[in-house]
């Protein structure tokens, strides 16, 4: 089985280094950037299964780099580090197509699990051509369908999106920004309030189910059990 390829820009060089050595003992190929220009130079080189990029970085930041690969490539999970913690950094970084954001200080364990879980969705949705299980259902992304028995059930474009997103993070917490920044682009107040109506259309789309909810989490997101 082939190593999973890691680009990583980070320019604390003792950081970076740590956090190579430590993600290669695990058996990945790191590929370690100091500055943002080096880090888009490598990605075009190696085409990286997973991008970990620094947020401030010298001569290209962690955000233009990103927004420069979104450009002619969707799919690439990245995650973001950074000891920035301003909700609008974290809303810009999920604006631009971050898939995640890791707080330092941060640890192994942690990032390690994050990198994985962003190919596990990733496959999901390589995969997104063919009937999903959900408890009862089947869930068809693309056709935007959802069918429980022989009975299929038309979902909108933004239904399906949304189910897509709580399936891809299915039994842990899912960020109301990443929701509202990835299908209403942006997270002000209308559209918080237009993703909460969807819910509710979604919850009782899937109630034939009862093991399958949609939680709250009061001032956090929300959370699909199935």
């Amino acid at each position: 089985m082939s190593k999973i390829k890691v680009l990583l820009a980070e320019d604390e060089i003792a950081l970076g280094m740590i956090i190579q050595e430590s993600l290669e003992s695990r058996d990945f190929k790191v590929s370690l950037c100091a500055d943002g220009l080096k880090a888009w130079e490598e990605y075009q080189r190696t085409k990286p299964d997973v991008l970990v990029l620094d947020v401030m970085m010298p001569k290209k930041d962690g955000f233009s780099l990103a927004e420069q690969i979104r450009k002619t490539d969707p799919y690439t999970p990245i995650i973001f580090l950074t000891s920035k913690s301003q909700t609008e950094d974290v809303v810009k970084g999920f604006g631009i197509g971050a898939n995640d954001y890791i707080r330092k200080p941060f640890s192994m364990e942690e990032l390690i699990v994050r990198i994985k879980a962003q190919l596990d969705r990733l496959r999901v949705r390589q995969n997104q051509s063919d009937w999903i299980t959900l408890g009862k259902f089947g869930f068809h992304p693309t056709k935007q369908l959802l069918k429980i028995g022989e009975e299929e059930n038309p979902l909108t474009a933004r239904e399906a999106a949304l189910l897509q997103i709580l399936l891809e993070h299915s039994n842990e917490v899912c960020d109301r920004s990443l929701i509202l920044t990835q299908i209403w682009g942006s997270d002000d107040f209308f559209n918080a309030r237009s993703m909460d109506v969807f819910i509710t259309k979604l919850r009782k789309k899937l109630q034939e189910d009862p093991n399958i909810q949609i939680l709250n989490v009061r001032g956090y997101g929300f959370k699909l059990i199935c």
